[in-house]
């Protein structure tokens, strides 16, 4: 029985149930910043660079010099080992826009957040010799 306490205990503790929620609307997230990047960022920068399509840019390395597949799709289907250089700057591109994010929704947060008020300085305690010179120089006195 004990571990069945300890189990909801667990689950419903603050951190692990924000987790959750943060997990959630992170692949929520993911999807939003890939149509963002794959639909929306993607065709414009390759119209500005000439018409290149980023999501077909690959080696064939079976014969890397005689690239007879025009799309990736095309080569996978001929079971042919590419390196897929183009999906990689598409998720590099997004990763850059999710850590973007998630740096500017810090940031903004970090302001809303109340900061502790700084406890009354102590002063700190005199060190061992200090203390004992103090309890000499007291019974010298009496």
């Amino acid at each position: 029985m004990s571990f069945v306490k300890d189990f909801r205990d667990f689950i419903t503790r603050g951190n692990v149930l924000d987790l959750a929620v943060g997990i959630i609307i992170g692949a929520a997230f993911t999807s939003i910043v890939s149509s963002l990047v794959d639909d929306v960022l993607m065709p414009v920068i390759g119209l500005l660079l000439q018409g290149i399509d980023f999501s077909n840019l690959f080696i064939n390395l079976k014969d890397p010099l005689n690239n007879t597949f025009v799309t990736i799709k095309d080569a996978k289907a001929a079971g042919v080992a590419t390196l897929n250089y183009g999906l990689f700057i598409n998720a590099v591109i997004k990763f850059l826009i999710v850590a973007f994010a998630v740096f500017m929704l810090v940031r903004n947060v970090s302001r809303f957040i109340k900061k502790p008020e700084a406890a009354p300085a102590t002063p700190p305690a005199p060190p061992e010799d200090v203390v004992l010179l103090r309890e000499i120089r007291d019974l010298l006195k009496k």
